[in-house]
């Protein structure tokens, strides 16, 4: 049996122009979101912002989820074990209250998800906090908006860009 090494250019020799066609990293590297551009900072997403908002499996009593992505800018990579920390007006407390915070890390797949108790409207809207504040990528505030008091679950996704 003859074992033949292709170094890059007998390869793209031996394919002709079909690999430079079709793309030598799409045929040898998985599809990623190229390009993918990095989360802005919201207009009063840091207030009441409490920084170190220890780890929590759950805020209060719970009846609520609070849940997204993290991802990196440019080519999509879920990011594990990333800090976000989320507070609200909630049914327990105000947002500048210290019960009102908590943090998750992302698992995985860069996905997180932390119960709290529900969100109430403050100032006529219902609205949660969240903050990517652990200093390897640029700190984000997002505040999303809830259509309904009445909705049970917010999500809120984070694409980092490095620090």
């Amino acid at each position: 049996m003859t074992n033949v090494l292709f170094n890059r250019r007998k390869l793209l020799l031996a394919a002709g122009g079909s690999v430079v066609a079709a793309g030598v990293s799409g045929l040898l590297l998985p599809a990623r979101a190229d390009g993918l551009t990095p989360t802005d900072s919201m207009s009063g997403g840091s207030n009441n912002y409490r920084k170190g908002a220890p780890i929590v499996d759950r805020i209060g009593k719970g009846g609520f989820w609070m849940s997204g992505t993290v991802r990196r800018a440019g080519d999509g990579t879920p990011l594990a074990g990333q800090r976000i920390q989320i507070w609200a007006h909630t049914t327990e407390g105000q947002e500048h209250e210290p019960q009102s915070h908590g943090a998750t890390l992302t698992d995985k797949n860069g996905a997180f998800r932390l119960e709290m108790p529900q969100i109430i409207p403050v100032f006529g809207q219902p609205h949660g906090h969240l903050a990517y504040d652990s200093g390897e990528f640029k700190t984000v505030f997002l505040r999303p908006v809830m259509r309904s008091a009445r909705e049970t679950s917010l999500e809120a996704h984070f694409v980092l860009q490095p620090a």
